[in-house]
């Protein structure tokens, strides 16, 4: 593809395993069962709550996977292949991601996905804690989609500490929900800035952009220091579109918050090729030095690589 390209990966849909890991991802969801309002169930209309998602997202309808459907081993070689050096599991449990670090060394970054409605207070930590020393993972992951808790509830605060005692990140939920039976606008990114202000030591990452909330992410990745976004679920064919509200993410993203933006290709929720969506970020209005901070490098000294 592009010679000497680097690409980390902030979301990523890998193939299932051995039919053994397939019958253990459907037992052990990647997160539990939020804690709030439940998801259909008698006298809901069909597609209510989580389920909007599907209606929403054509690899999330019924009977669709965004999993891709190909050997794991392959898949592998393949986004090697495009460049991709490191990638953060997406829709799986910790002990799958375990499992996919421990067969594929230096491969995957593993985020600790701690739902504090299904490990309360101290728990929560002790789990924390263990998939870093233990497992390897190295940043902590929380959603306020799943939790239906926004990100600056001290409920989390527990988990912040560890993850700053520990010297690993923490990714946090920062988009509009689709889910309809919750409010909108629980990982608006002004949770972010209650924590970053609490938090100084923390580095954070807004997952999803923040959008439709581009302008206060950017400013606030800008007011804070260890603050950054990820662009996960979104597609940089749209990033780059004239109205499409992305644009102040790309005048900033290519001067003074240049050094704070990650990618996530999310090739499998997109349903596109990887190839594609590559050559979507290489086609960005963007300088040649900052392509390779979004593509690699900001990741790879947010996640302690270099």
């Amino acid at each position: 593809m592009n010679p000497g390209l680097r690409i980390i990966d902030m979301e990523c849909n890998v193939p299932y395993g051995a039919e053994h890991e397939r019958t253990a991802a459907a037992a052990t969801t990647a997160a539990p069962a939020p804690a709030g309002p439940s998801t259909g169930g008698a006298g809901q209309p069909a597609g209510y709550g989580m389920a909007n998602y599907g209606r929403i997202f054509r690899s999330r309808s019924e009977g669709n996977d965004p999993r891709p459907r190909t050997d794991l081993d392959g898949y592998m070689k393949h986004i090697a292949d495009l460049g991709i050096v490191r990638s953060v599991p997406f829709g799986v449990s910790n002990p799958e991601t375990a499992e996919l670090m421990r067969r594929y060394p230096d491969r995957f970054l593993g985020l600790a996905r701690i739902s504090i409605g299904a490990l309360k207070g101290m728990a929560g930590v002790r789990e924390l804690e263990r998939l870093v020393r233990e497992e390897g993972f190295r940043a902590l992951g929380v959603s306020a989609l799943v939790d239906c808790i926004p990100a600056s509830d001290r409920r989390y605060y527990p988990l912040y500490t560890k993850a700053a005692e520990l010297g690993i990140p923490v990714r946090i939920y920062s988009s509009m929900n689709y889910a309809n039976d919750r409010p909108y606008d629980l990982g608006h990114p002004r949770h972010l800035d209650q924590v970053a202000m609490d938090f100084p030591e923390l580095t954070i990452i807004g997952g999803l952009g923040g959008w439709p909330w581009v302008n206060e992410m950017v400013a606030l990745v800008r007011r804070h220091p260890r603050l950054h976004v990820d662009t996960s679920a979104h597609r940089a064919k749209y990033l780059g579109q004239p109205g499409s509200g992305w644009e102040m993410l790309i005048q900033f993203g290519n001067t003074l918050i240049q050094d704070k933006v990650l990618v996530g290709l999310s090739a499998g929720l997109v349903g596109q090729p990887y190839e594609t969506l590559i050559q979507e970020y290489l086609g960005l209005p963007l300088k040649d030095a900052v392509k390779e901070k979004w593509l690699y490098r900001n990741a790879a000294r947010v996640f302690g690589l270099e």
